[in-house]
């Protein structure tokens, strides 16, 4: 029995044994909180929102960028698995987390103009190059500079923020935000160079010359995964992270006609509102499995729902048909799911015999996407691994070539921005090591301001449900990219934390 359940478990034991985590949250000596356990980033949950709690909402900041300095962007478009391990939800419901720390980013943002400035140690004297500057690149330089290093982040596209900036519409991730949160990693002596591709307008051994003494590699994911049908090539046919990337940098601001979006990610419904936005008369999105079989996050299922966007399940695409280069029929086959494959989820089969067609004047596929590994050159010999991704040591994310250290989307393929901020603090740690460093982060607020001395709550816990937010805005207009969540105010931020149940307090 011992060695099957190594055999079918062996992450897990691996978890426990070798990084004294576990990812279901059970073994409660091995973490302080469940929700700090579940963030991939590690941010000190209970301690930011007993922080708001108190009205200190610059320290609450300050506490959450000890680790993760996309707080407002995390605010707004992380997955927030911490919610799904709280303890309120045994009771009522979990605590809006991803919430709170939103309102704590838009005030100090709105209102004090700005973030304290974290701790940061003298110059060492060396340099550090970041290639991309997405949500893994600018973490680990952002860190890299607290710990004193000189760090330049290189970026191929002509604005920074990688998936950040050309992959997340606006109206769930307004520009503005983005920018003063850059800004703020840009406060504390991050450089970023926008219009260069790293192995092509320099090269890494440029860099190296040039003085580096060490590079992370975070370029993330961005060639889209095609379909594989007759009809493919055809001029209105196009992937789901370019459709994004060229709506975002103002090449595309208008669509017309019907519009039909392939799968079921979150890069799906995100072009598919997009579409809508930008003027389609009608957009369908068609995806092979169930609803409960999506992977894009349920409320912007919900919300592409309310606006309209009709969602045709157990359906796939086989071939297209066009006139004059241009697609105007999209041929579909009914599906039903057979035996459970790799991912969990029954696959899905044909249906014979049931074929039908779809008007469609614009089709975008999004089914996935790889890395794109064009800046590997001759004499870099890095491992890819059968997925197209980068393979590296997945302890410090060295791979294997001195100095050059790789994660986020360019390692794991396409994952959450959370998972992508932790990939950027494990490579700052990992860097900092290699180059002779302790490979410490500090965090100090939690002890500064007395986190732990706090008394806790009553063991009696009133049934309180989450607070919910006001609905201050009339309509959701489709035909602009104004931002469609709101945020919580003053007061219902402050109640809203106060019904945290403080698991990380220890009962003497």
């Amino acid at each position: 029995p011992v060695l099957s359940t190594i055999r079918h478990f062996r992450e897990e034991y691996e978890q426990h044994i070798k990084y004294k985590k576990c990812p279901a949250s059970v073994c409660q000596a091995l973490f302080r909180s469940p929700c700090q356990n579940a963030c991939p980033a590690e941010v000190d949950v209970p301690g930011y929102i007993y922080l708001i709690s108190q009205k200190k909402y610059d320290k609450a900041v300050a506490l959450i960028r000890e680790r993760n300095p996309f707080v407002a962007v995390s605010g707004r478009v992380c997955n927030h698995p911490c919610e799904t391990k709280c303890r309120r939800q045994d009771t009522d419901e979990s605590l809006a987390i991803r919430d709170l720390k939103r309102f704590a980013a838009d005030y100090l943002l709105i209102n004090n103009g700005g973030y304290p400035l974290p701790t940061i140690k003298p110059k060492n004297g060396k340099k550090v190059a970041v290639v991309g500057s997405g949500p893994a690149g600018l973490t680990c330089a952002y860190h890299l500079a607290r710990m004193g290093y000189e760090v330049t982040v290189f970026e191929a596209l002509p604005v920074a923020g990688g998936m950040l900036a050309v992959g997340i519409p606006s109206y769930r991730l307004p520009k503005d935000i983005l920018k003063k949160e850059i800004a703020e990693i840009e406060k504390i002596g991050v450089k970023i160079k926008t219009g260069i591709k790293v192995g092509q307008d320099v090269t890494f051994d440029t860099l190296f010359k040039e003085g580096y003494k060490a590079i992370f590699v975070a370029t993330g994911a961005h060639k889209d995964l095609e379909l594989g049908i007759e009809g493919e090539d055809m001029e209105n046919v196009m992937g789901a992270v370019n459709f994004l990337r060229q709506a975002n940098l103002g090449k595309i601001n208008k669509v017309k006609g019907r519009v039909a979006v392939v799968g079921g990610g979150n890069a799906a419904i995100d072009a598919a509102r997009t579409a809508l936005r930008l003027g389609a008369d009608e957009v369908s999105i068609v995806y092979r499995r169930r609803r409960e079989d999506m992977p894009a996050h349920p409320e912007e299922i919900i919300q592409a729902g309310k606006e309209g966007i009709r969602i045709h399940f157990l359906t796939n695409p086989v071939r297209l048909i066009g006139e004059n280069s241009k697609v105007k029929k999209m041929i579909c086959v009914r599906m039903e799911l057979g035996e459970f494959d790799s991912s969990g989820r029954r696959r899905p089969l044909p249906v014979e015999g049931s074929e039908f067609e779809m008007r469609v004047d614009y089709v975008i596929r999004a089914i996935g996407q790889n890395p794109d590994l064009s800046f590997i050159t001759d004499n870099l010999n890095l491992q890819v691994g059968r997925n197209g991704t980068l393979s590296v040591n997945r302890d410090n994310l060295f791979t294997g070539i001195n100095g050059i250290f790789a994660g986020g989307d360019l390692v794991s393929g396409p994952s959450t921005v959370i998972e992508a901020i932790r990939d950027g603090i494990k490579a700052a740690i990992s860097i900092d090591r290699y180059l002779g460093g302790k490979g410490i982060i500090e965090e100090k607020i939690r002890e500064e301001e007395g986190i732990d001395k706090v008394k806790p709550p009553q063991e009696n816990i009133e049934v309180q449900p989450r607070v919910k937010k006001l609905n201050r805005r009339s309509a959701i207009d489709i035909r602009t990219f104004c931002e469609v969540e709101t945020g919580y105010t003053e007061e219902e931020a402050r109640k809203e934390a106060c019904r945290c149940l403080r698991c990380d307090l220890q009962l003497e």
